[in-house]
């Protein structure tokens, strides 16, 4: 009598384990596997026929089996790009699933036709061009795009200083010092309520701080941002700046200056 009821619970825990899938902890065993791209691209290299692309991407990893289907596809061919998107399918979206790590992966499509001299957009956002590039692994560009301006007294080059400091999004440039090899950008961001009329009380008004950058080769570095007059501060971080771009500088407005520095 004992020996069939052990025969009769061994049997029930069997059944009850052939309900999960195979790979995924108890937890997770009935989480839906949904289609997403990945949070970034790495790196795309062009093969030595010319149109065989390698993409590397992160994927989710954890102690279960976290993706498949991990594939890329070239969607179009227009504006001197071909234009890739690449896909996997994984429970991750549900930290239950145990995928709550990442680790990179690599997929590959074969273009219709040679690459060329044509760049590359994966996923709608991240482009890489030949140009500059070495054999097989291409450029990644960046947030001004493959050839940014080069670091000097231009409206371009002075957008790719702004990127470089710790400003706001929507940050306004108020003025600017440049001799080409060292710069000064007073900036200011809206604050307050958004509204569309800057009539209204309170919608007019603004923070900034004043930044000081120094000529790198990757382009404007800053070297300090601050409030007030003159070249003492900059010049304690950095003695060879130019008298002739701080000596004349009034302090900020008191009514731009931000209530504590970072």
């Amino acid at each position: 009598m004992v020996a069939a009821l052990l025969v009769a619970v061994a049997a029930l825990l069997l059944g009850a384990c052939g309900t999960l899938r195979a790979g995924a902890p108890g937890g997770a065993a009935h989480l839906p596997w949904t289609t997403m791209q990945p949070s970034s691209v790495t790196v795309v290299r062009v093969g030595a026929d010319d149109r065989t692309l390698s993409v590397d991407v992160p994927v989710p990893s954890g102690a279960a089996a976290c993706v498949r289907d991990l594939r890329a596809v070239a969607t179009d061919r227009v504006n001197g790009a071909v234009w890739v998107q690449v896909t996997y399918s994984s429970p991750s979206g549900d930290r239950g699933s145990g995928c709550t790590r990442e680790k990179p992966a690599t997929t590959r499509v074969r273009l219709p036709e040679p690459l060329g001299g044509l760049d590359v957009i994966v996923d709608h956002y991240t482009h890489f061009t030949r140009h500059g590039a070495g054999p097989s692994a291409l450029r990644l560009c960046g947030r001004l795009g493959c050839d940014p301006p080069r670091t000097g007294c231009t409206a371009g080059s002075y957008d790719q200083a702004v990127l470089a400091a710790d400003v706001p999004h929507h940050t306004y440039r108020d003025a600017e010092r440049c001799d080409g090899k060292w710069l000064v950008l007073d900036l200011s961001w809206r604050t307050g309520p958004a509204c569309d009329d800057t009539s209204e009380p309170g919608c007019s008004s603004r923070l900034g701080a004043r930044w000081f950058f120094r000529a790198r080769k990757s382009g404007w570095v800053p070297v300090l941002d601050g409030a007030a007059g003159g070249c003492r501060d900059v010049r304690r971080v950095e003695p060879a700046f130019p008298a002739a771009l701080c000596a004349s500088l009034e302090p900020l407005p008191a009514s731009l200056r931000p209530s504590h520095r970072r």
